[in-house]
């Protein structure tokens, strides 16, 4: 008779995960590991950035009336046309009469799942093995990975705290205090530029610092683009959510630069609709092609009914009135819990816009005694957060190649209802008295 087998001799061997090299180094993405760890503690999030009440009601009855009426089917892979004309026509209003503007919708401009596919698409199509991409660090968690699914290497030039009373290109209000704020050393930018450098990935209004780019430092940018031949690749999804008179600037509106940029937005961060996924890429039609190509084999088409419904977010005087009422809504949020913040003991870089703010921890991290040695650790930082004050937020240096130049911040979003931040700053009240 067959001897039995214990049950466990029968249990499969798990398989080693496997990843592919181009993105081992790149783990799970930070934002999906801070919203696990604020479930896990019941922690109020103001770590990913998204908001957490919705987006206008006409918009979401006009993408059921779209769906009422047989736009259910795959939309052509450049776009709903409806939504390319509402996109040129919204770049015409915000750019002026200029070079950059799409002057055929229908081929200059792509529309895509979200702005993460667009950076994909650019990436893919437009970049070769070998080739350098210059980005301002810290930067989104995709960039680099993006960058590497090409093939291609990236080159970080950092963004620091510095004190200034305004940069050229901005309006600085009567009698102000010196504001810190990030920027970068020329030096450094020129330095970055080698023979291999393909493009630019810039990022303004600029997550996570809330930076945004001057006139002066987008006019270097661009002469340094057209002497080296390099293209732009502007992200641009906070273009509407500027503050204090820091006016967004699109650099392909700057001299010799129509030719050489692409220009990407969506919908999500202007109306609050971040599920929806509905991105755009404007470009002419040399750098179209190559967006194309990868863009047809991603995604090749984006939600058709959302796409109606974006085209009348993006024409109509209802969307233009939302977006004014948000931008003010959002210049109260953010003034409410930077001066809680500071009040609490943070050092504030008051963002010129986004819906983040970066705080310095250091004090209250060396009077936690977080670390063995009192240096500040923006995980432990933000682990702490998470089970002690019940406030889930982002951890900076994740976003840097230098990892030391991001441990003393600490990233919050504030795209909140005021009283989800009203009980957060209650919640740090507790926990830091």
């Amino acid at each position: 008779m067959r001897a039995r087998l214990c049950p466990r001799q029968y249990a499969p061997t798990m398989p080693t995960p496997r990843v592919a090299s181009r993105l081992a180094p790149f783990g799970t993405s930070i934002f999906a590991e801070m919203t696990a760890l604020a479930a896990k503690h019941n922690a109020i999030n103001l770590s990913q950035g998204f908001p957490d009440f919705d987006g206008p009601e006409f918009l979401k009855h006009a993408a059921a009336e779209a769906m009422a009426h047989a736009h259910n089917q795959y939309a052509r892979t450049q776009g709903v046309p409806l939504l390319n004309e509402a996109i040129a026509n919204w770049c015409e209003r915000r750019w002026g009469a200029c070079d950059a503007l799409p002057r055929d919708p229908h081929a200059q401009i792509t529309v895509t799942s979200g702005c993460t596919e667009a950076l994909a698409a650019c990436c893919l199509g437009l970049l070769e093995p070998g080739d350098e991409v210059i980005a301002f660090e810290p930067f989104y968690d995709a960039y680099p990975a993006d960058i590497a699914m090409a093939g291609a290497a990236i080159r970080g030039v950092p963004l620091r705290p510095s004190v200034s009373r305004g940069h050229a290109g901005h309006e600085t209000r009567a009698g102000s205090k010196p504001t810190r704020r990030f920027a970068f050393n020329p030096d450094e930018l020129r330095a970055a530029f080698t023979p291999r450098t393909r493009a630019v990935l810039l990022n303004t209004p600029h997550n996570p610092t809330g930076k945004v780019f001057t006139r002066e430092e987008l006019t270097l940018l661009a002469e340094l683009c057209n002497a080296h031949n390099a293209i732009v690749i502007a992200d641009e999804v906070y273009e509407r959510l500027t503050f204090d008179g820091a006016d967004h600037l699109s650099i392909a509106t700057l001299p010799g630069m129509a030719d050489r940029t692409i220009t990407l937005s969506s919908l999500g961060k202007t109306f609050s609709l971040t599920g929806w996924k509905i991105g755009w890429a404007i470009a002419p039609t040399h750098l179209t092609a190559g967006i194309r190509a990868a863009h047809q084999f991603l995604t090749f088409a984006t939600a058709s009914p959302l796409q109606h419904a974006a085209a009348l977010a993006l024409s109509s005087p209802q969307g233009e009135s939302y977006v004014q009422s948000l931008r003010h809504d959002y210049a109260e949020r953010r003034r409410y819990l930077c001066d809680a913040l500071t009040e609490l003991g943070f050092d504030i870089l008051e963002p010129e816009g986004t819906y983040f703010i970066m705080a310095d921890h250091a004090a209250l991290s060396a009077r936690l005694k977080l670390t063995p040695d009192g240096a500040p650790d923006d995980f432990a930082f933000c682990r702490w957060l998470a089970s002690e004050a019940s406030v889930a937020a982002i951890p900076p240096s994740v976003f840097y190649h230098n990892k030391a130049e991001g441990r003393r911040l600490v990233r919050f979003a504030f795209c909140k209802r005021p009283e989800t931040l009203e009980k957060a700053v209650a919640c740090l009240r507790r926990a830091l008295a």
